[in-house]
């Protein structure tokens, strides 16, 4: 990674970013593949960490807390949007140091119990840092989302030793991600006009209202059954 270090920021704007990457991209493939190997490492090692813990929760209360998991790496149109809404220098160096969420784990869980028993057991490991926790489950945001975000450094090793790596996490369940996912489509959808999104922005609070009042049934259903058994 000495190459990188050895860039020049480069500061982009909207009109010409992905042209400038795609040239400083072209220029440094192998501090830009190596770049991107380290963040796909650091997943691998959480989505691991939560296949073990649900394997192990599996033998000792007869289930599966996790219903899925789903891994991302941020696309560099994000990468680069973010680094200009920020007014931050394109580098490699400068992604490393401000933008946290270039991998993405989310897992999906069954009941919301589940997602503060997993959140606990993998910030436990003495080899997980906490960088950040967002707590939008107990305080949803403006429109309804609801969703658990920890931000947390993982160490991966590499040829060249040990790297602690940030990694994004996002746990959910299911009512949680079903609503997320609908949302986000109404955000992009770009032929409605502002009394239909008024409207199905009404719509959606109202779903996402009922999606929590499920959950929260559910739970209680679910530590009832816990206690006869």
């Amino acid at each position: 990674m000495n190459n990188e270090n050895k860039q020049t920021p480069i500061l982009i704007n909207q009109q010409d970013s992905i042209d400038e990457f795609l040239r400083f991209a072209h220029e440094n493939l192998d501090p830009v593949q190596d770049f991107l190997t380290n963040y796909e490492c650091a997943i691998m090692e959480i989505e691991t960490k939560f296949n073990v813990l649900n394997a192990r929760f599996s033998i000792k209360y007869d289930g599966n807390p996790i219903e899925s998991i789903h891994t991302r790496l941020k696309s560099w149109d994000s990468i680069i949007g973010k680094l200009n809404r920020k007014h931050l220098p394109f580098s490699l160096e400068s992604i490393s140091k401000n933008i946290f969420d270039v991998a993405g784990v989310r897992v999906v869980c069954s009941f919301v119990d589940d997602i503060y028993t997993l959140a606990d057991c993998l910030l436990s490991q003495d080899d997980i840092h906490l960088i950040e926790k967002k707590d939008y489950i107990k305080h949803p945001k403006e429109n309804g989302y609801r969703s658990l975000h920890l931000i947390v450094e993982v160490p991966i090793f590499t040829e060249n030793g040990p790297k602690k790596m940030p990694v994004e996490i996002q746990l959910r369940t299911i009512a949680m991600d079903f609503w997320a996912s609908l949302e986000h489509k109404l955000r992009y959808k770009k032929n409605l006009n502002d009394e239909q999104l008024k409207r199905l922005s009404n719509e959606m609070m109202y779903c996402a209202d009922r999606s929590a009042e499920l959950d929260d049934r559910m739970n209680r259903v679910h530590d009832e059954l816990k206690k006869e058994n």
